[in-house]
């Protein structure tokens, strides 16, 4: 019969109280100790919010207390049952979930987090502000003009292994850039371009592509391959289609369709600088915004 979870978990915890009882001074250890475990646990929660992974935990949550509840009342076969389950399962779910928790490991390390509690945010912030009106400038244009692209605006988990399928550019972000870059018969144009660093990293990025079942049967290869990517990683990815020259958004595996230039830079500053402020910087950024559209009314 394989190990209970449950008794194990039990047993350890006893042990563990009994050590540091042995030894009074080792009580700041346990609290330390604890403290982390629960940053630990309250960041890995964070990042899971509202993914496939989320559900996951909580299915593992509702097994441990069927388990507990199995063995209280002496449900020998049931307990045994879950026990397997909870044994031989873990192998089992890791091969499926495997880009949730690869994405939750890579944004539990990533560089921005450091920067984060290391007070470097708002140099950081200062710097995107900027690069966003310049993206969403040439978004516009290119949907003007029915022109597709295709830009991957990352975020916490680096792009690495994306960029290394293009073309180094490694180039300041500029309108004209990337308009030319996604200019038809241009030698960059098909493909994705990366925005890492505040930089246009690379162009003619080849992207994953989301399986068949994931997208509406009208949606093409770039749409396809902007959930794609945001299932593999926590980038944003803007797509302009070539037919009809609409704007989307592709985000933790959905798609925000035909979106207008207010909602396109609504969506790219909640979801690019918005979630890092604090909520009097939250007000400071949207008053700027409102007072560059107050000017830009008065000057047309």
């Amino acid at each position: 019969m394989p190990n209970n979870p449950i008794i194990e978990f039990k047993d350890f915890w006893i042990t563990t109280f009994t050590n540091y009882m042995q030894n009074p001074w080792s009580i700041i250890t346990l609290i330390i100790d604890i403290i982390i475990v629960v940053f630990l646990v309250y960041e890995v929660v964070k990042i899971l919010k509202g993914s496939r992974a989320m559900q996951l935990v909580k299915g593992i949550i509702f097994l441990f207390i069927i388990t507990w509840l199995s063995s209280i009342f002496n449900l020998k076969i049931l307990n045994y049952f879950l026990t397997t389950i909870m044994t031989y399962g873990v192998i089992l779910l890791i091969v499926l979930f495997q880009p949730e928790l690869r994405r939750a490991l890579e944004q539990l390390g990533s560089s921005s987090k450091l920067t984060k509690y290391l007070g470097l945010e708002k140099d950081i912030i200062s710097k995107t502000k900027e690069d966003i009106y310049k993206i969403g400038i040439a978004v516009m244009e290119l949907a003007k003009t029915k022109t597709g692209a295709l830009i991957v605006i990352e975020r916490d988990i680096k792009l690495k292994e994306i960029i290394s399928t293009g073309v180094t550019i490694n180039g300041e972000i500029s309108p004209q850039l990337l308009v030319n870059i996604f200019t038809p018969k241009t030698p960059l144009h098909d493909g994705a371009v990366i925005i890492s660093d505040n930089k246009i990293s690379a162009a003619a990025c080849v992207l994953p592509l989301a399986s068949d079942g994931d997208i509406a049967k009208e949606l093409g290869t770039r749409h396809r391959a902007a959930i794609g990517m945001s299932k593999e990683s926590d980038a944003i990815i803007v797509v302009v289609s070539e037919e009809t020259g609409k704007i989307s958004i592709a985000k933790e595996g959905t798609l925000i369709a035909d979106l207008k230039e207010e909602a396109l830079k609504k969506i790219l500053i909640s979801n690019i600088i918005t979630k890092r402020l604090k909520t009097s910087e939250k007000k400071t950024i949207l008053d700027k915004i409102k007072n560059i559209n107050l000017k830009k009314a008065k000057k047309e």
